[in-house]
């Protein structure tokens, strides 16, 4: 634990109590539902209370780990030290004409639902995606032929020194399914895109259908991180999981999905160590029978647990 009192104090200077949690278990934070404690769980409200927030973790020399929805992660057993962030409290949506603005701790989902109800089109491939706008731009997210890049027009972030940003979409090198974001070390505090003007029932109609493919072929029922690895160039890392016999796959209470080979579900009160034991297998099998890599989409961090 980083000097739990002193710690303690300086965030609920910034923010209010209710919003500094200490020895938080965060397995309660994430779509896996997997991993162990934060030192400090952190939701701050505004803009400026993020700013300070990073301040403190320069200044105090106290290790720092932003964490969006949870959905796109895996968080180690052990935890993580010092201060953990979420936005979630960040959650407007608005729009301005032919622009969508969101805040990072808003959903994707509710920005694309947004869209919709303004009759503007773009985001209807983010319709199913489960994570926050912050992490939708730190990954690049993207499904049936759309990503963020293609919509994004600026961002707003924090840097490392707690300075306040504005960052055209080109200033965050967005490729498939990354960005400078992590390397940059930013936190993304919310997200202008450029929108069409199109027709409610055309877009509603393109949404639905890609709900009822996602419904149809995803094990949305369990636990899951959402699509554990990259689509290698030339495959799809669910048909060579298939075809490498790997369905049903189990390692403790992890398991490659049965309703999909690109999925491994928390079937059964898995621990952070088995699901990604799995993963591992995983890779390891497709290397040896297809001589390819799968790399992962999912984000893994934390510590090992000690015992």
């Amino acid at each position: 634990m980083v000097s739990s009192h002193h710690t303690y104090e300086k965030l609920t200077a910034i923010t209010s109590r209710e919003n500094v949690m200490a020895d938080e278990c965060l397995e309660d934070h994430t779509y896996t539902r997997l991993g162990g404690k934060a030192d400090f769980y952190v939701t701050p409200e505004t803009y400026k209370e993020v700013q300070e927030i990073v301040k403190v973790s320069l200044a105090e020399d106290i290790p720092f780990t932003l964490l969006g929805n949870g959905s796109n992660l895996i968080i180690k057993d052990g935890g993580i030290r010092g201060i953990v962030l979420n936005l979630g409290k960040l959650t407007t949506i608005s729009t301005d004409g032919t622009r969508l603005v969101a805040q990072s701790g808003a959903r994707i989902i509710d920005a694309s639902q947004k869209a919709l109800s303004c009759s503007l089109t773009g985001l209807e491939f983010a319709c199913g995606i489960p994570g926050s706008v912050g992490g939708a731009l730190f990954m690049n997210a993207g499904a049936y032929g759309g990503e963020i890049k293609d919509v994004l027009e600026s961002t707003k972030v924090v840097d490392r020194e707690g300075s306040l940003l504005t960052l055209a979409a080109e200033d965050l090198d967005l490729e498939y399914r990354s960005s400078n974001i992590p390397d940059k070390g930013y936190i993304v505090l919310e997200a202008t895109f450029s929108m069409k003007k199109g027709a409610y029932v055309d877009i509603k109609a393109i949404m639905d259908d890609l709900t009822f493919k996602r419904e149809s072929k995803q094990p949305l029922e369990y636990p899951s991180c959402g699509s554990v690895f990259k689509r290698p160039p030339g495959y799809f890392a669910g048909k060579l999981i298939q075809d490498s016999d790997l369905q049903g796959k189990q390692i403790g209470g992890a398991q490659v999905s049965l309703k999909h080979a690109g999925f491994i579900i928390n079937l059964n009160g898995a621990s952070a160590t088995e699901y990604i034991n799995l993963i591992h297998f995983v890779q390891d099998t497709v290397k040896k029978k297809f001589g390819v890599n799968l790399e992962r989409e999912v984000k893994i961090i934390g510590e090992e647990s000690p015992g």
